[in-house]
């Protein structure tokens, strides 16, 4: 299906050296009873432009496969190798013979071929995906394109996977799209999920999430709730300390099975959570996350209600990380698409506080060819 979201593949090798041409032998010379200068002169190799031609070549087209070690394949440099070499079977030889790790002689009955390496021809195939994908997704309503990625976690790969989807799949993306949406456009995605699926997002969340986090993700993506600004001081003291006092209690019982935690995360309003937040963290000396260590389900409920921007920003900061593996690059598309319209601007303001860097030029650094256009016409200067 066009609009499913594909699987992005990881990919942490950065792109072998440009191959170096090869060097050509020169006949014996003769026996010359010139002048040393001269014969200098005449020994010194002529210019060899073809040689030079040849090199930049090679390197365009290294320059054209770098999305290996990142995101996204420079495709104008490839057009331009393909159209120089489009009769010069013998150069794609060279390059092949020339590109260690990734071609490899084959033995047998193949031999004679340079063969491509199985697992970087899966890496091509997910960089030449990457401009598409974000194609497909910014074209989609948000609703749609909420209810399909929240079907992608909890079917698998192909919309099969079965109820053990769930373990190939973290809950990450659920609690996203769950916390950080308005109520609207939460009740909006439930609607498209009903409408595509033919069942309702609680009732494959009930069923196919069979760990410890079930109760509290129902109660996430089922949540509707007030989005106004008044806040109860008050109420907010007293659950900040019902936190206290079920974090206390933990590991004896699992914090994402409290009975407290689950209300109060998937039922009060963003701005009175905030307040019970900061509460928390004045009479603990330290933000609500990091007492639900070990629990990531909980973390990134708590990150996500309290600041939708900082938590995205972070998120795209793994993206770009050297162990980023397919989901965290797959992140990346998938925040800015969906955030191009909504908290951008203050995503990008929370990217350079934690990463002391802008994030049009980190994205300008790490990503490749459209894919990288069509990102930073995204995310704007």
């Amino acid at each position: 299906m066009a609009q499913q979201v594909l699987a992005q593949v990881n990919s942490n090798s950065s792109p072998p050296a440009s191959p170096q041409p090869p060097r050509l032998r020169t006949a014996p010379r003769k026996q010359e009873r010139d002048p040393p200068q001269h014969r200098e002169a005449r020994e010194a190799p002529p210019p060899q432009p073809a040689m030079a031609a040849a090199a930049d070549e090679n390197q365009d087209l290294t320059r054209a496969f770098a999305g290996l070690g990142g995101l996204g394949v420079d495709e104008a440099a490839l057009v331009t190798a393909l159209g120089r070499w489009r009769r010069h079977p013998e150069r794609r030889a060279q390059f092949r013979r020339g590109f260690p790790g990734f071609f490899s002689a084959s033995a047998g009955a193949a031999a004679g071929i340079e063969r491509c390496e199985d697992e970087y021809l899966r890496h091509l195939e997910a960089e030449f995906a990457r401009f598409k994908d974000a194609a497909v997704l910014w074209a989609l309503h948000p609703w749609e394109r909420d209810a399909r990625w929240a079907h992608h976690v909890l079917h698998g790969e192909h919309g099969d996977g079965g109820r053990a989807a769930h373990a190939r799949h973290p809950p990450g993306l659920l609690v996203e799209v769950a916390c950080t949406r308005a109520a609207d456009d939460l009740l909006g995605a439930r609607r498209a999920y009903q409408a595509i699926y033919h069942r309702s997002l609680e009732e494959d969340v009930a069923y196919r999430v069979t760990d410890a986090t079930a109760s509290l993700l129902v109660g996430l993506v089922t949540a509707y709730r007030y989005e106004g600004e008044r806040v109860s001081e008050e109420l907010a003291a007293e659950e900040a300390k019902a936190l206290a006092a079920a974090v206390k209690a933990a590991p004896a019982a699992r914090l994402v099975q409290n009975e407290q935690v689950v209300r109060i995360l998937a039922t009060r309003s963003k701005p009175q959570l905030r307040a019970t937040f900061k509460i928390y963290k004045e009479l603990h000396g330290k933000p609500l996350e990091e007492d639900f260590a070990g629990e990531p389900c909980l973390q990134d409920a708590v990150k996500c209600l309290d600041s939708p921007p900082r938590y995205f920003a972070e998120v795209i900061g793994r993206a770009f990380g050297d162990d980023a593996d397919r989901l965290a690059k797959a992140a990346l598309t998938r925040i800015v698409v969906s955030r191009a319209d909504a908290d951008m601007e203050e995503i990008k303001d929370a990217y350079t506080k934690q990463h002391r860097a802008k994030l049009a030029d980190a994205v300008a650094k790490n990503t490749h060819g459209h894919y990288k256009d069509a990102l930073l016409a995204m995310i704007g200067k």
